[in-house]
């Protein structure tokens, strides 16, 4: 994640980071170097720099030349100093009127405005996170050189971790290499000089400070952070969000209309969408990277398999092609080298693919890691500014896994042959037959399971198997089996020539066995190995627009539903429920002429053109803005004070291990335990007229204490 946190300019850890308008990070100082004046009245324009550039723009942003004039965007103008990762700089410049500023990753500029570096708002989230990857390194650092120090405790200076024996104190730090040095051990070790120029070196940290903190157990103190202000009007605080703009306001942007036509909205419910966007489009990547480790895992373990089937081939060969005597001898080494060509040619395929893969699951996750530590953070201004660029950048890395990436280019097999019945004249011409010589029709082998392939989303699961050994009598089909998520007896779930098959409707939170084997005209052939496929723990999922009544509108990705009638509506969720516990909330976006829109689960085949809960297969709480009822075949029960109005939110939370389906308002629970005794298979519901707009949100944390 280290790379994440360093400054593109100096290549150093960020220090009060600002960002740009191209959602890049650049530190204030480094900012001040690469600012350069631009001739008066002119805007900088997007150019190739003249001669050897360090930068190698794009043929099709020549297109953009005018637009982007237009939007204060243009060229990098190289220039003849650079800091210490190899990015040109300028040296700081008088202040003029005239100034503008070129990202040094995308290489686009912005003209500044009379406010300077002033007009571009600080980072102060990367800021918290830089400060605290630093504490956390110290705290590290200080641990290790306590502990080899104990012994010295009149002395509280840091040692140098280079002396051979009776370490001296460390005069320098090298921030790169994160090495202690003496004097003397610098000059011999690290020189300021060559490639390690560039290296950064400061003195070393107080360890008499530290070491009291790590004696002491105590963490230093955090200081907590000012809620971010706006940059026009420093003494109001954010609490609003343009969708338009893309960026936080404050109630006097709004006041002065200078975002009268925008889509605006409150800042904590985009905060709360845009951190269940990064938090699905990580569930991806997660997914990804994990299929990834176990790919890489294959793949080592098909080294090895390589190794042993070669030595296995050529022992076998070698005896072969002795028990010929002198006639099988010339014909032996070139046999010999075919095979071991054959061997090195998987080997070199299998290294390369490792490598490759491995460095691009280093790069998603180091980018994992980065993105955890932005969602720990609980400021919202300072987390939408940089929201948009994660997701692009989330859902890109999850874009580079395509179909193929994660499969094997070559197998560990070597599918080769020696026929030793050939008659002797025919030895010189002896060569290698593809395939295994079969003693006659026999059963399909069994399968084996493609592991990259396999995976889960949500409560369905996806296996995919191909048959390594060719067969005699051809395969007339697959039988896929699995169990029932505890362990119990497996049953058929699939039967057809097809290698791959998706089962939907699994329990959720449920790990499951699954196996697969062939048959043919002969009969039917032995398993494959059992695979272990667990389903999410929480469930994501929207409305149901195959279900939904006519009158009722999708919107969001399905997400936002509101209905064209004045009569009640209803429409169900795509996840299916029987086991588990289980909760999601609805936010109401529209509450107009207080309606009574109905919240909670359903069968099926529940009636569509009525309230929720009037017929016998929907249990569900209807609401106002003063009260609430629960209601389940017409039957109303529970009244209890207290209603919605635009902007609450209504929890549903479903317990099948109790066998309960309790209501919350805003956080809040309402009322006692609605309804018992509930089993079976149900389906998230609500119906509603046109007064009423909501949004689903679903992967949520159960909420604790319940109250009976």
């Amino acid at each position: 994640m280290e790379e994440e946190l360093k400054c593109p300019v100096c290549g150093s850890l960020f220090k009060d980071p600002i960002l740009l308008p191209c959602s890049h990070n650049v530190c204030l100082a480094c900012a001040r170097n690469i600012t350069v004046q631009t001739p008066e009245g002119e805007t900088p324009v997007q150019s190739r720099a003249s001669g050897s550039s360090d930068y190698d723009y794009l043929d099709m942003d020549k297109m953009s030349l005018y637009s982007e004039t237009d939007s204060g965007y243009g060229s990098y103008t190289p220039c003849q100093l650079k800091s210490p990762n190899g990015v040109r700089v300028f040296p700081p410049t008088i202040p003029h009127r005239h100034c503008s500023l070129t990202c040094p990753l995308c290489h686009r500029s912005v003209s500044l405005d009379e406010r300077g570096l002033r007009g571009f708002p600080r980072n102060r989230l990367l800021e918290a996170i830089v400060t605290r990857y630093q504490q956390n390194r110290s705290a590290t650092t200080t641990s290790s050189s306590s502990s080899t120090s104990s012994s010295s405790s009149s002395s509280n200076a840091v040692k140098c971790q280079l002396c051979d024996r009776n370490p001296v104190d460390a005069a320098v730090m090298c921030e790169q290499c994160d090495v202690f040095y003496c004097n003397a051990c610098q000059q011999r070790c690290h020189p300021s000089r060559g490639p390690l120029a560039k290296h950064r070196l400061v003195p070393p940290p107080n360890q008499s400070a530290a070491g009291g903190a790590a004696g002491g157990g105590q963490a230093p103190p955090v200081t907590a952070r000012k809620p971010a202000t706006c940059v026009d009007h420093e003494a109001e605080n954010f609490s609003m969000y343009c969708c338009t703009c893309k960026a936080p306001v404050c109630m006097k942007c709004l006041e002065e209309g200078k975002h009268a036509k925008h889509d605006v909205k409150p800042l904590a419910v985009m905060w709360k969408q845009h951190k269940c966007q990064i938090s699905q489009a990580l569930n991806g990547v997660s997914d990804k990277a994990k299929d990834a480790k176990e790919f890489l895992v294959q793949l080592k373990n098909m080294l090895q398999q390589i190794q042993e089937n070669g030595v296995e081939f050529e022992a076998c060969l070698v005896a072969q092609c002795d028990s010929l005597i002198e006639a099988l001898t010339r014909q032996k080494a070139k046999l010999l080298t075919k095979v071991t060509k054959e061997k090195e040619y998987k080997l070199k395929v299998v290294r390369d693919q490792i490598t490759h893969c491995t460095m691009k699951l280093r790069q998603t996750t180091g980018m994992m890691e980065y993105c955890l530590e932005v969602l720990k953070e609980n400021d919202p201004s300072g987390f939408l500014q940089i929201s948009d660029a994660l997701i692009k950048r989330v859902t890109s890395s999850q874009d580079q896994w395509v179909k193929g990436a994660l499969e094997p280019k070559v197998g560990p097999e070597f599918d080769l042959t020696l026929n030793t019945d050939s008659l002797l004249q025919t030895i010189l011409q002896l060569d290698f037959c593809q395939g295994k010589v079969e003693s006659g029709p026999s059963v399909p082998a069994a399968p084996l399971l493609q592991l990259e392939k396999c995976c889960t989303r949500n409560n369905s699961a996806t296996l995919a198997w191909r048959v390594t050994v060719p067969q005699g009598s051809p395969i007339e089909g697959y039988i896929l089996e699995l169990d029932d998520g505890n362990g119990g007896q497996y049953r058929e779930v699939y039967v057809g020539k097809e290698t791959v098959c998706t089962v939907d409707g699994l329990h959720f939170n449920s790990s499951y066995n699954a196996r697969v084997k062939a048959y043919n005209a002969i009969g039917v052939g032995p398993y494959s190995k059992t695979v272990v496929l667990k389903t999410s723990d929480v469930a994501w999922f929207t409305f149901d627009p195959s279900s939904a009544h006519r009158d009722i509108v999708l919107s969001n990705e399905n997400q936002t539903v509101s209905c064209n009638s004045y009569d009640d509506r209803v429409v169900l969720g795509t996840a299916a429920f029987s086991k588990g516990v289980h909760y999601w909330e609805v936010s109401i976006d529209r509450y107009d002429n207080h309606p009574d829109p109905a919240f909670g689960i359903a069968r099926i085949n529940t009636m569509k053109d009525m309230m929720l809960g009037k017929d016998d297969k929907a249990w569900a709480m209807y609401v106002d803005n003063n009260r609430s009822w629960f209601m389940h075949n017409n039957s109303h029960t529970n009244r209890a004070e207290g209603g919605i109005t635009k902007g609450s939110t209504v929890g549903v939370l479903l317990d099948l291990t109790k066998h309960t389906l309790t209501f919350f308002i805003n956080k809040e629970q309402h009322g006692p335990t609605a309804f018992q005794n509930l089993d079976g298979v149900f389906m998230p519901a609500v119906s509603l007229n046109r007064n009423v707009q909501v949004t689903l949100v679903t992967g949520l944390e159960v909420p604790k204490n319940i109250k009976q």
